[in-house]
């Protein structure tokens, strides 16, 4: 018998994003963190990409003058959180970001709360903000 799990999910599937640029910010997650593109729709114009975990659905923005996300006046994704392996590779990853187009680095990688995990918050290309989180092993 299959035990019944009480929240009834088992975890995030893919996370749909809709940004202003679709090249700059598939170029971001493909070049910068190193995700691997694993299907397209041209006409829609979309693109899904992986990093083996978890997948990322771009949509091209139809509207050339997008209205920037404010997490006090609409309702919408505040940021998403992805997990690195440790406090080492959170400090690679965040000297990566800071080197590249496009990102602003909201915070370096510091204690979350109380510790002893750690994380960084900033915004990627497109306007979205990311965290990356590593927890305690």
């Amino acid at each position: 018998m299959t035990e019944i799990n009480p929240t009834l999910t088992q975890g995030l599937h893919h996370l749909g994003l809709t940004v202003p640029a679709l090249e700059p910010t598939k170029d971001f997650f493909t070049g910068v963190l190193r995700f691997e593109q694993v299907g397209e729709v041209p006409d829609y114009p979309a693109v899904f990409l992986s990093d083996g975990t978890v997948m990322l659905t771009l949509w091209q923005v139809q509207d050339p003058d997008p209205v920037a996300f404010d997490r006090r006046k609409v309702v919408g994704l505040h940021h998403f959180a992805l997990r690195v392996a440790d406090a080492e590779a959170l400090e690679a990853v965040h000297k990566r970001l800071a080197e590249s187009a496009g990102v602003e680095i909201e915070f370096a990688p510091e204690p979350l709360g109380a510790g002893p995990a750690r994380h960084m918050m900033c915004t990627i290309p497109g306007g979205i903000r990311m965290e990356l989180i590593a927890l305690p092993s």
